[in-house]
């Protein structure tokens, strides 16, 4: 029996100093102390740190790291594998290209968000099994500690909720709660500098994809840029956007690399991508390494090495496979009409079968890297040259078919060959 006036500290701590004495058996189990190492509790145990050290090395490598990581399984990749996979057979069932580009349009930033609380629930469940093994846990109210119990917990406890419905009363539980507590605020800083970092690389990656507009057309192709500044008096005009998209590559190498999700970020325009303009500037270095017109290739080369690179580097971060069975991009027909169409602007392009086999090497050092990528990731890539004239990005607006109207030079402002 229970004396008649028990000390401050209560019924539990009476029990903990006198165990001789029956503690009911419910309330024996709603008072763990550090209860004997089960079978069941130590793989608890084991499983938790092991979920733990998973989520935290994963997010290390993913947000932190500035490097690929080669190892055989990441919880990322995993993580992106099974919802793109799904995401990208639903889009392919989207006729309208439109639709089908707001819908992938969606995967980026989502899965963004996912991928955060995926990390977050596996930190959750992996403290919930360590304080399952640990014990020494007491829930108000009187009712039996379990699992689920302890699920509750770690969740309240991650995310600094501190009800107090149930509290440790072991020093290892102590020790876990506040470990945890602090890992939660470690989340949440995160996602606070992980956020706008992202947002950061994706705006100066579409800057640069924008200003490929005008000068490339849309979608740019590697006829449009030469085209309208590859003649031999635009020699330094044309080095200096080469030379920037040498900068332009090397920092999509590093960004991507650094930041994975990026690659699943779509442009602002569905006619444009990373990817079409990454491919268009090797097209671009490509002709001009052969041979075109008086022109040097000197930054031509630079340029191919630093887009073959990132393009061979990226195909690897998505996880793209080879397919020899790819359709040619620039059949003898097709490169016919690109010699053609660049000799009515007075470019000639080196003819003769050496130059045609050093444009098929070239194109093979990419090409392969280029539609796997776009098969996987579901982006279309540029032709060499357009089947016809387009009307760029810039040219386009809401307005303009009641402008025309009223507008009695149209021709004038919407010429495509003179854009200004």
């Amino acid at each position: 029996m229970l004396p008649a006036a028990l000390p401050p500290r209560g019924r539990l701590w009476y029990y903990r100093r006198n165990p001789e004495l029956d503690l009911p058996t419910r309330n024996r189990e709603s008072a763990t102390i550090s209860p004997h190492l089960t079978p069941m509790h130590a793989a608890g145990i084991i499983f938790g740190i092991a979920i733990i050290v998973s989520v935290l090395l994963d997010a290390f490598e993913t947000v932190v790291l500035p490097r690929r990581v080669t190892r055989q399984f990441r919880l990322t990749a995993w993580f992106y594998r099974r919802t793109w996979i799904p995401w990208s057979r639903i889009a392919r069932r989207i006729a309208n290209v439109s639709r089908r580009e707001a819908f992938l349009g969606y995967f980026g930033p989502l899965s963004l968000i996912f991928l955060l609380a995926f990390w977050a629930l596996n930190l959750v469940l992996g403290y919930a099994l360590l304080q399952y093994g640990a014990g020494g846990h007491v829930h108000l109210g009187n009712e039996p500690i379990n699992f689920w119990t302890m699920l509750y917990m770690s969740g309240e406890t991650f995310f600094t909720l501190g009800l107090g419905d149930v509290t440790p009363t072991t020093a290892p539980a102590r020790t876990l709660t506040v470990l945890e507590s602090g890992m939660g605020f470690a989340f949440l800083a995160v996602v606070i500098g992980y956020l706008p970092t992202i947002y950061s690389a994706f705006s100066n990656r579409e800057i640069e994809i924008s200003l490929l507009d005008a000068r490339a057309g849309s979608p740019p192709t590697a006829a449009e840029l030469l085209l309208r500044f590859g003649n031999c008096t635009d020699q330094a005009l044309l080095d200096d956007i080469l030379r920037g998209w040498e900068r332009w590559a090397s920092e999509i190498l590093e960004s991507h690399l650094s930041y994975p999700v990026l690659s699943f970020f779509r442009s602002q325009h569905n006619n444009q991508s990373w990817l079409g303009a990454l491919t268009t500037m090797l097209d671009s270095s490509a002709l001009v390494i052969i041979g075109l017109g008086g022109i040097r290739i000197e930054q031509a080369k630079l340029t191919f090495a630093a887009a073959r690179h990132s393009i061979v580097d990226l195909a690897q971060v998505v996880n793209a496979r080879y397919n020899p069975s790819d359709p040619d991009r620039l059949p003898a027909e097709e490169l016919l009409r690109l010699r053609r169409e660049l000799a009515t602007r007075g470019i000639r392009l080196r003819e003769g079968p050496e130059a045609e086999q050093k444009l098929a090497d070239l194109r093979k050092m990419y090409e392969p890297y280029a539609q796997a990528i776009a098969r996987t990731l579901l982006i279309t890539i540029p032709p060499w040259i357009h089947i016809e004239k387009r009307r760029d990005n810039w040219q386009a607006g809401p307005w303009d078919k009641a402008i025309r109207k009223q507008s009695t030079a149209e021709h004038h402002f919407y010429g495509l060959d003179d854009h200004f």
